[in-house]
Order: C-alpha cells, then sequence, then structure tokens
C-alpha cells in the first residue's frame, strides 16, 4: 500500500520550522547572551569603514559585512551565519544520502552543536565559521557538482570566495584544498569534477578581487590585507629566534628593537597586542620594515631553528581546539571602537552578559575538547579505509577535511602561532564528517539480514 503523503503547503510549513528551530539553536549562545558575542579582534573588523586605512589582518570585506548589522545590534549577521550554517550541512547531508526527513536532519544538528563548538562561532562576530563552511562548499564543488542544482553551485562559489576574502588564512586553507584536488586529479579521475576544480579556482580569484576592490574603495591603496611579516615575526619571537637573531645582529646592525632585546615579552599576542616596546616604536607602520628584515634575515640564518620551530607549532596547534579562546569581558579595543564609532551599540552591549563576565568554557570543553580529538582520529580512520574496502564517497571528504586541518594548523599555528581558537574554527568538520560516517555504518548494519539465524517460510 503506497504511504499517504502530506499536502505540500504542510511539508513546505514543516521545513521552514525546522529551519527556523535550526537556526534558533545555533544561535542560543548569543541568545542567551542578549547581544552577539565578542572577540578581541571584532574591533578590528568593524573599525574599517570608519578608519578608511588598512591594518594587519583585518580584512575590509568582512568589515562590510559587520556593518550591514549595524543599527539592528548585529543580529543580522548572526542570523546569516546560522542559516548559512543550517544550508551546507543540510546540503552535505543530502548530497551524501544521509539524514533521511526533516526531523532527523534536526535531530543530526542538534547533536552536532552539542559536542562542538559550532554554535558558539555561529554567535560571534568573526570569521571563523567561514573557514570550515568554505571547506565544504570546495569539496561538494570538486566531487559533488552533477549533484547539485544551478543555485546551489553559484551559492557555493559566492560563499567560497567571500570566506577567501573575509580572512588570509583561510584563503590559503581553500588554496591547499584546491590544490591538493588538482593533485589528486591523476589519480581520482572520474571522481574529481574538472568543472567543480575550475569554479573553485574561480571562486578563490573572486574573492581575491574582492578584497582589492574593498581595499581600493576604503583606503584608495590596491593592496592585500597588511601583516604578513608582522605576524610571522610574533611567532619567532616568542620561539626564542628574535632574541637570537638581534644577540647576534645588533652589534653590527642598527636595529631599534635592540635596546629592548632583553626585555621582549614571553608571547606574540603580548608583544602585538600589549603596552610595550612595539607601542613605543610605532606598532605595524613603525617596526614593518624591520619586522621584515628580522624575519627574512632570520629564515636565512637559522633555516633548521625554522624548521623544527614550524612543525612543533603546527602539531600543537592541531591539539588546541578548545571552545570559547578570547569569549571574555577583557576586550577592550573593541570595547573602544563600539563605543567610539557605533554609540547607539554601547548600551545592547554593555548589558549582555559576556561583559559581566558570565562565560566559563571549563565544562563545555570537558566535552567538545575530547570529541574534536577523537573525531580527528575517526578522519584517520575513514581515510585509510580503501586499505580494506572500497574508495567511497565519506573517504575522500574525510581525505579533503584531513587535508584542511593540516593546512590550517600550518598557516594558523607555524606562521601566526597556536591558539585554541584557531583549531576550533575547522574541526568541527571532523565530527561532521565522522558522524555521517557513523549513521551511514548504522544504516548498512541495520539493512543486513540477519546471521545465523533459520528462516522460516509458512506453508501456503
Amino acid at each position: 500500500m503506497t504511504p499517504v503523503q502530506p499536502p505540500k503547503r504542510l511539508s513546505t510549513m514543516r521545513t521552514a520550522a525546522a529551519v527556523l528551530a535550526a537556526i534558533v539553536l545555533l544561535a542560543a549562545p548569543a541568545l542567551w547572551n542578549g547581544y552577539p558575542l565578542l572577540q578581541y579582534d571584532t574591533g578590528g573588523y568593524l573599525a574599517r569603514w570608519y578608519e578608511g586605512y588598512l591594518v594587519p589582518s583585518r580584512s575590509t570585506v568582512f568589515g562590510l559585512y559587520l556593518h550591514l548589522g549595524e543599527g539592528w545590534h548585529f543580529w543580522p549577521i548572526v542570523f546569516i551565519q546560522c542559516a548559512l550554517t543550517v544550508w551546507i550541512v543540510a546540503l552535505a547531508l543530502r548530497v551524501f544520502g544521509i539524514g533521511g526527513g526533516v526531523r532527523a536532519r534536526l535531530a543530526f544538528l542538534a547533536a552536532l552543536a552539542l559536542v562542538t563548538t559550532l554554535p558558539w562561532i555561529t554567535s560571534i562576530l568573526l570569521t571563523d565559521i567561514f573557514a570550515g563552511l568554505s571547506v565544504i562548499a570546495m569539496h561538494l564543488l570538486v566531487m559533488h557538482r552533477r549533484d547539485l542544482r544551478r543555485g546551489e553551485t553559484l551559492g557555493l562559489i559566492a560563499l567560497i570566495a567571500f570566506a577567501a576574502a573575509g580572512h588570509s588564512a583561510t584563503f590559503a586553507v581553500l588554496l591547499a584544498l584546491l590544490a591538493a584536488g588538482a593533485l589528486a586529479l591523476p589519480l581520482l579521475r572520474g571522481r574529481i569534477d574538472v568543472r567543480g576544480l575550475i569554479a573553485s579556482g574561480a571562486a578563490l580569484l573572486l574573492g581575491a578581487l574582492m578584497l582589492l576592490a574593498a581595499n581600493a574603495a576604503l583606503s584608495g591603496r590596491l593592496a592585500w590585507t597588511p601583516g604578513g611579516y608582522g605576524i610571522v615575526f610574533g611567532r619567532m619571537l616568542q620561539d626564542g629566534i628574535v632574541a637570537r637573531y638581534l644577540d647576534d645582529n645588533c652589534a653590527t646592525k642598527h636595529l631599534r628593537l635592540c635596546p629592548y632585546r632583553h626585555d621582549l615579552p614571553a608571547t606574540a599576542d603580548e608583544f602585538l597586542w600589549s603596552d610595550g616596546p612595539f607601542n613605543t616604536l610605532g606598532r605595524f607602520e613603525g617596526l614593518g620594515e624591520e619586522m621584515r628584515t628580522i624575519v627574512l634575515g632570520s629564515l636565512a640564518a637559522y633555516p633548521m631553528a625554522q624548521v623544527t620551530t614550524a612543525l612543533r607549532a603546527t602539531a600543537e596547534q592541531i591539539v588546541l581546539v578548545g571552545t570559547g579562546y578570547g569569549v571574555n569581558d577583557q576586550l577592550w579595543h573593541t570595547y573602544g571602537i563600539i563605543e567610539r564609532y557605533i554609540r547607539g551599540e554601547v548600551p545592547a552591549m554593555r548589558a549582555a552578559r559576556q561583559q559581566h563576565g558570565a562565560f566559563d568554557f571549563t565544562y563545555v570543553n570537558a566535552l567538545h575538547v575530547p570529541v574534536a580529538w577523537l573525531s580527528m582520529i575517526g578522519l584517520l580512520v575513514l581515510l585509510a579505509r580503501p586499505l580494506w574496502d572500497k574508495l567511497d564517497d565519506l573517504a575522500l571528504l574525510s581525505g579533503s577535511v584531513v587535508v584542511a586541518v593540516l593546512a590550517n594548523a600550518f598557516v594558523c599555528g607555524a606562521l601566526s602561532g597556536p591558539h585554541d581558537r584557531y583549531g576550533a574554527r575547522i574541526v568541527w568538520i571532523a565530527t561532521l564528517t565522522v558522524m555521517m560516517a557513523g549513521i551511514r555504518l548504522w544504516a548498512g548494519m541495520r539493512e543486513q539480514p540477519a546471521v545465523g539465524h533459520r528462516t522460516v517460510i509458512a506453508a501456503p
């Protein structure tokens, strides 16, 4: 007997209700807070519209995006991020044939939100959510373009472009993923969609053009977001390489940091974002050329030390995946930017629970960190599965996620310096992949006939 299908209108209403519930679920931290979550870097992005000049690691494209939320306490930004996440997760489940109906997919997303950092990075005014979303988007384009509708393909291209323009580290991770796809093409011919690969490359090019155009429009300079040498300098400083270079060269070279070489801060964050010699000597403008000289000189003088420290920082970054890094009430720069340029936001921002020290991530990370570590181990199992079984679509997805996690760890850990925030923003897609594999395995086990039991056939 054919099951009765619900009326189309009722089905649409159920889908809309499930999507709304999923968005509310992902926005829960911000809703409980009473205001979108903030972090120290948020202020730098917000200021781009008002200050009209380029600063290191603060994309003008993402700054313009945040500017659209002003006047509504930035709630549109949070809900856009949540809606995009619901779309990408639902699209992945559909393409991989996992999740069943609307309720099953909502339950899947709820479980993902519980055990990962996902709702915390959809609820914050930062670029972090776009790192993982764009990796999944690129994988779908490259491996499953034929399963996508035209509008979905265009939407994925736009998402990749925006994510790439929003943060240089995300651009680098996506570039690594694209390069891996191109290198794997001879081995996976028939699995990798060449047109999808080309579309992904076009998306990265579009992101680069978006960033250059926004930089030119806001600052009058056709230039990439600055700060590369300054960020790498910070990592070298906390690894002791800068102090070594100064000790070896201050007797023969005139370097402005020489008088401070015995008083340098221990960490990159303390050097770049606290009061000290960096501020005294003019920050990036005053020390930019000298930091470039020290970085290049150190690379030439201590190549083995650079390799060793970079590998150590990459390995450290892989395991740093805790939720909530920087979500506290000591965000003086962000507070200052909002109070100076967006005064209408101050009462709501100051009334939020975050600004009263309400967040403690100890118990959250007691769950999230082990889940993240186990998910990365699960990725390796999925990646090795073709050794004893067939190469399926989830093994290919796990390969893409492994490339993304490693590239993210190198770009953020070895070039900038390891932080929990950098790992958390990407590792949730490892949990997504492992969860999908678990559901498929469970479904396959249920479909297999029982072994060792006799089948009784009734006589006619």
